[in-house]
């Protein structure tokens, strides 16, 4: 591409600058104006929302035939590629190679006509907030660009932590605009830190065992090898993400499990083939830009190339959702099958630090070397789930429900007052997170028991029945232990405190008549004093003991699940 062909007023402020700069957020909205002013038959540019700081939110969709509504273009089964920019505004430059790309399929009609029947859409900046937030400061190790924007949003939250819980009106947007267009295939970028090694590029992918199916194989086998290989033709050799097993990337690496919080795991749920483009941190800006705008043209090249391989497989891969009883919903590396990549790094050396009594790790660019090293990229189920026909969720919890909504999972309200069989969770134990994440006190371990139980459903509460394209998003949101599920969130937090408390010395003869009164309960109790002698002499302890696990003044909510497990849907009226 010769930036000097066109015309200065379609030039973006990288290609005007010094090849350290990057736009601001009202440039780059103005850029796009501008474009799908003077090309609509190419570009239609509109808002989609706003962000928790009132600021426009916007997206950009592309076509060779100028068809821009999404309903037609999903009716005839079009190709959807999406490149989504910004979401850490730190990391900018698929913010300005977005922009360079979008010119010129408006300016290069050869380039157009590549696209054939695929979609082009993207949203040129997610993190509006952050990108206001612009300054020099924020990333410590980084290599320009001279000012930035910031990682938070206007609430100080990571927008790549919250596509799940959706606290921030940006995911809340971004959940409904994802689910509307299902891409097929979905870019996003970023900048990394870490290790030092010699690569400008490196890359995430969805984790391929945990997509699973055809899909997971396509993605492992074709196209993450031909991604490779036309970067390294391009000039831009590219390795997996660098996340060392051990301190350095000598000793191997490990795919990145990205979860639903991130968006890549967050596509999955919804089985897009999901890439996030991490560019090296040290190495300079302009490098970085060139190879993130590389990236996306590679991916796009070969998206186009095999549309109709990816959507069949994709096809396959929800009605295979559909019918699915048995859900993987906790992932771990299977250490004992490693592969191995070529790697390109730097020595690693120590020295001792000028600041303490310690050594310090240091990468010398002197002592450059390529060899193996261990690639951990196969991953094993690490819990799973016998799922039901369908979920039974209260309406009393709202915030659940619109978020399965926003991603297009249906539902259907039950009509008519009716006791139904259900199997229930109860939390026998919960480790959470020390301190706050994101906003939330993330639950990292529990312990659950299952029962078979009587409820009543209301008319108004939700059934979600799980032979549907959607299952996945709703398995892994609503089984406690999957890894983001919405339990482990905190969005249940409540069912976790007892509501109902005692006064210590009217409680003592009622404690004295429920061990009386209940075997299993006196049997727990002597079991308990044999292992905790030392607090006999609580009185607090032992009452406290007794009343919550005696029957008498039993709380049913109280650490019970409140989503339901429906087996036998033909019960239902």
């Amino acid at each position: 591409m010769n930036v000097l062909s066109h015309s200065s007023d379609l030039r973006t402020p990288f290609e005007l600058g010094n090849a350290n700069q990057t736009t601001t957020w009202q440039d780059c909205i103005a850029f796009y104006e501008k474009l799908s002013a003077r090309f609509p038959q190419v570009l239609h540019f509109t808002q989609i929302g706003v962000s928790d700081s009132g600021i426009p939110m916007h997206a950009g969709v592309i076509t060779s035939d100028g068809v821009f509504d999404r309903s037609t273009l999903k009716a005839t089964n079009r190709f959807v590629f999406f490149n989504n920019n910004g979401i850490h505004p730190g990391e900018p430059e698929g913010i300005d190679a977005c922009m360079a790309l979008v010119r010129d399929f408006c300016v290069q009609p050869e380039r157009l006509a590549a696209l054939g029947k695929c979609v082009f859409l993207f949203i040129p900046v997610y993190n509006v907030d952050g990108c206001h937030n612009r300054q020099n400061t924020s990333r410590v190790n980084q290599d320009g660009p001279e000012m930035f924007g910031f990682r938070a949003n206007g609430r100080n939250l990571d927008l790549n932590r919250d596509f799940i819980k959706c606290d921030s009106l940006a995911a809340q947007v971004f959940n409904q605009f994802f689910s509307a267009w299902q891409p097929d295939v979905m870019v996003d970028t970023h900048t990394s830190n870490g290790a030092d090694y010699q690569y400008t590029m490196t890359l995430i992918q969805t984790q391929a065992d945990k997509l699973g199916g055809d899909l997971g194989h396509f993605l492992r086998e074709k196209m993450v090898p031909a991604i490779f290989k036309e970067m390294e033709q391009r000039g831009w050799p590219t390795c997996p993400y660098v996340n060392p097993v051990k301190e350095t990337p000598d000793d191997g690496i490990e795919d990145f499990l990205e979860v639903p919080r991130f968006s890549t795991g967050y596509a999955a749920l919804h089985h897009t083939l999901g890439f996030m483009p991490e560019t090296h941190m040290l190495k300079p800006y302009a490098d970085r830009y060139a190879a993130m705008r590389h990236l996306v043209e590679s991916v796009l090249q070969f998206s186009v190339q095999h549309a109709a391989q990816i959507q069949t497989a994709r096809t396959l891969a929800k009605r295979e959702a559909a019918a699915k009883t048995q859900w993987s919903v906790r992932w771990r590396a299977n250490v004992d099958k490693p592969s191995y990549f070529r790697f390109r790094g730097y020595q690693a050396v120590t020295r001792p630090s000028k600041l303490g009594k310690y050594m310090r790790l240091a990468y010398d660019r002197n002592q450059p070397w390529e060899r193996d090293i261990k690639y951990f990229e196969h991953f094993v189920p690490d819990h799973v789930v016998h799922t039901p026909q369908a979920y039974l969720i209260p309406q009393a919890w709202h915030e659940v429900i619109e978020r399965l909504q926003w991603n297009q999972v249906a539902l259907k309200r039950i009509t008519q007052e009716q006791a139904l069989q259900v199997q229930s969770y109860h939390v026998v134990s919960v480790t959470s997170r020390a301190g706050a994440y994101e906003g939330h006190l993330f639950h990292d371990e529990l312990s659950l028991s299952t029962q078979q139980e009587t409820v009543l459903a209301r008319a108004g509460d939700v059934l979600v029945f799980l032979n549907q394209e959607s299952a996945r998003y709703a398995v892994e949101t609503l089984e406690p232990q999957a890894h983001d599920s919405f339990f482990r969130w905190g969005f249940f937090n409540s069912i976790l405190e007892k509501k109902e408390n005692f006064s210590d010395y009217v409680f003592e003869d009622s404690a004295a008549a429920m061990l009386e009164e209940e075997p299993g309960l006196r049997e727990k109790f002597e079991r308990w004093k044999e292992a905790n002698p030392s607090l006999l002499s609580d009185q607090s302890a032992v009452l406290g003991f007794i009343f919550q696990h005696g029957q008498r003044y039993r709380e049913p909510e109280w650490r019970r699940y409140p989503v339901f497990s429906v087996f036998d849907t033909a019960q239902i009226k």
